[in-house]
């Protein structure tokens, strides 16, 4: 898949992409250069809980409720 730079120098990820890596708006991601090579690098998952929230399933509901609204 190929994309281009746009004029701020910003770049679209195709939707495909963003799916299988479970990219969404605020998604944070690292850029790394290897030698001549650009990469993104996602992180994924949810940041865990602490405190009285830490055993609470707060989490797991908000992800499902989060995963259950149109995009």
């Amino acid at each position: 898949m190929t994309s281009r730079v746009g004029a701020k120098g910003q770049v679209v990820i195709p939707k495909d992409l963003r799916d299988r890596t479970g990219l969404h708006p605020g998604a944070e991601v690292e850029f790394e250069l290897r030698g001549d090579v650009l990469v993104l690098v996602t992180h994924s998952g949810p940041t865990e809980l602490a405190g009285r929230f830490a055993n609470s399933g707060m989490a797991s509901r908000l992800l499902a409720d989060r995963d259950a609204e149109p995009r």
